[in-house]
Parts: C-alpha cells; structure tokens; sequence
C-alpha cells in the first residue's frame, strides 16, 4: 500500500472529466493500481512507476498480468473483462435492442431476462469499450520514456536489460533468473557486481541463492 507521499509521486495526471473514473473500464473507480509492483519481478519497465485510480474488478485482473508495461497491463485486463462477461456480450450477439422488447418473454426468469439482458449487454460492451486517456505523469507523456530503455554495458548497447541478462546468461552459462532476481535487487547500475555475484555462485543451491539475495 501506497503512502500519501508516494502516492502524489506516481499518480498520473487524470482528466477533470474523468477524476471518478477507472482507467481501465471507465467504471466508478474506488482505488489505485500501481505498476510496477512487488507481486511482479519488473526491471525493464520503459516507464517510471505510476499510479492510476482503478475499480476493485480491474484491479483485481491487473495484479493477476505479468507485464513490463502498464500498456500491456491494460490489454490483459481489457482480455480478462471479455472472458469474464462473454455471456452478457453475447446478449448483443444472439438479440437487438428491439427483439428483447418485442419479446413474449412472460413471467418469472423469461421476464427479468426481457428487462433487464439489453442493459446488462451495454454496462459490459461499454466497459470493455472504454477508451482510457492518455497517461501523463507530472506533464510527460508515458510514450516519452520509450526511448529511455536502452541500457549500455561493457561498451555493448542493448534494447533494454533484459537482453543483456539472457547474453551473459548465454555466455557464462548462469542461472538466468538468479541473475534477474540479482540485478532486480541491486539495479541495472550494478550489472557487473550482479553478473561477478551470480559466476562466484553459480553452483549454489537454490536455498543458498535465496540467502545470497536476502543479504543484499
């Protein structure tokens, strides 16, 4: 859980219009979801932590995705809204508005499914609809940390970490998510210490690695 502090520090700028608004969903929103987060290993993230407000469904499904991105974050929870709600969507598939209404549905069930199937259709198909605004944080567009992903190594220029990590992972043989979990817990601005750390043991158990990282 965030503090209020670090809260003010990632939230991103939210539109006046859409101030009560789930990012993902356009629902009522009632929390925060944080990205990158603790649930979730993520050392080449392109963007800075940031925070967007969020309801307690979209959260739910956005803990769930292991994603580098919030972009990528967004499409597994637009994903996870259509698979959990394809039988109200499929309401638009199978009727019409004016089918339902004109419907002999009579009594019981039939009679609730008449009256209420089309608005149920719609919360969902506007849901997964919903086209969330463009992310700022503190006036720079998230797109703008694209390019700063780069990382450098040994006069080596790499697209990002992670590329670097499965090279020397290659070269020397290394357990490559011991080497992760390394460079994760000292930061890429240690990458030789973690690669140094991860050769001395490359033949340490997986308890003795666990050891290893709690002491960093």
């Amino acid at each position: 859980m965030l503090n209020d502090a670090s809260l003010a520090q990632t939230m991103v700028d939210v539109p006046f219009e859409y101030r009560h608004c789930c990012w993902f969903c356009g629902e009522p929103a009632n929390q925060y979801f944080t990205f990158p987060h603790n649930a979730h290993l993520v050392i080449n993230c392109i963007h800075p932590t940031l925070t967007v407000p969020s309801c307690n469904e979209c959260s739910r499904f956005a803990y769930k995705a292991t994603c580098d991105s919030i972009f990528a974050v967004h499409s597994q929870v637009k994903q996870s809204l259509i698979k959990h709600y394809h039988k109200d969507l499929a309401i638009g598939v199978n009727w019409t508005k004016q089918a339902l209404e004109e419907s002999e549905f009579e009594g019981g069930n039939f009679e609730g499914f008449k009256r209420s199937a089309w608005f149920i259709y719609d919360v969902a198909k506007t849901r997964v609809n919903f086209s969330s605004w463009h992310l700022e944080l503190s006036g720079r567009h998230i797109e703008d940390y694209l390019a700063d992903q780069k990382f450098t190594f040994d006069g080596v220029s790499y697209p990002n970490v992670d590329v670097a990590i499965n090279h020397y992972s290659q070269i020397f043989k290394l357990d490559k998510v011991f080497l992760k979990q390394l460079v994760y817990q000292l930061s890429s601005d240690k990458f030789s210490r973690a690669v140094s750390l991860s050769r001395i043991h490359i033949d340490a158990t997986e308890q003795e690695k666990r050891a290893i990282l709690k002491q960093l």
